[in-house]
């Protein structure tokens, strides 16, 4: 899609496509672990779909400076966007985040930006499972 048109597109458009982006690499993911009961990967996917999850990975691409100026700028008009609610298990900021970085996925969808997605989600599942300690 051409830049012009991908800017008159409204913060929360692009985050509920990128909600679906994100939630299908995600769930590809759990999948090529291996096959397993349909609870299991819904136990092993919700805790990478949250919002929580999400806020954690990209505070952490931001603090790597892993966004370029221009990635960060739709990030940031996502999660400036007023919402008419927010997640019950999530805090206000939290989902905000978590919307800004679904708007940016999003984003990048619409661009056709494949391979970029790529390397933010395949950070963001090492950034979502590495364990501390």
């Amino acid at each position: 899609m051409e830049e012009s048109r991908l800017n008159t597109y409204s913060p929360l458009s692009l985050a509920f496509l990128g909600d679906a982006v994100f939630a299908l690499f995600m769930r590809e993911h759990v999948v090529r672990q291996g096959n397993m009961s349909a609870h299991k990967l819904h136990m092993k996917t919700v805790g990478l779909l949250s919002a929580p999850a999400q806020e954690k990975a990209i505070l952490t691409l931001l603090e790597e400076g892993a966004l370029s100026p221009e990635e960060e700028a739709v990030y940031r008009r996502g999660e400036n966007t007023k919402t008419e609610t927010h997640a019950k298990n999530a805090s206000k900021i939290a989902y905000h985040r978590a919307t800004g970085f679904e708007c940016l996925i999003g984003w990048l969808y619409l661009k056709g930006e494949e391979k970029r997605i790529e390397e933010l989600l395949t950070r963001s599942i090492v950034i979502l499972t590495e364990k501390k300690g």
